[in-house]
């Protein structure tokens, strides 16, 4: 229906061709050992020269992937972690562990000495 509308437009319709599975650079496989090790799909890519270098990375490389430097500045502040205590730590992304308020320690020898000079009071109001 839509196509018979751009026709009487003078339009043509054209079906776009699929796109191309991407051809994966090789495959994983194991050693003798049972190591696994990664096969090369080209042999050009086993080069150990500068253009075997490039392939290998042309042929890793990703549109959606980009190296971002993220590096804060030297005066930043440490932002705060406050699951760090809670989830683990990751020393990549700890950030500034907040410890949780203590409450203050009580001085038992002061303690002690005010309860004993209580009894001593009530004992004087009773006499």
């Amino acid at each position: 229906m839509l196509k018979d509308d751009l026709k009487k437009l003078g339009l043509r319709v054209r079906a776009r061709p699929a796109p191309k599975p991407a051809e994966k650079p090789g495959k994983v496989a194991f050693d003798e050992r049972g190591n696994a090790i990664f096969e090369w799909g080209d042999a050009r890519l086993n080069e150990d020269s500068d253009t075997g270098e490039r392939l290998r990375g042309k042929a890793l490389s990703h549109a959606g992937l980009a190296i971002v430097d993220d590096d804060a500045d030297a005066n930043a502040p440490i932002r705060p972690n406050p699951k760090g205590l809670r989830v683990g730590y990751n020393p990549y992304e700890s950030g500034m562990l907040a410890k949780p308020n203590r409450k203050k320690k009580v001085d038992l020898e002061r303690l002690s000495k005010m309860i004993e000079l209580q009894r001593k009071m009530k004992g004087k109001k009773e006499d």
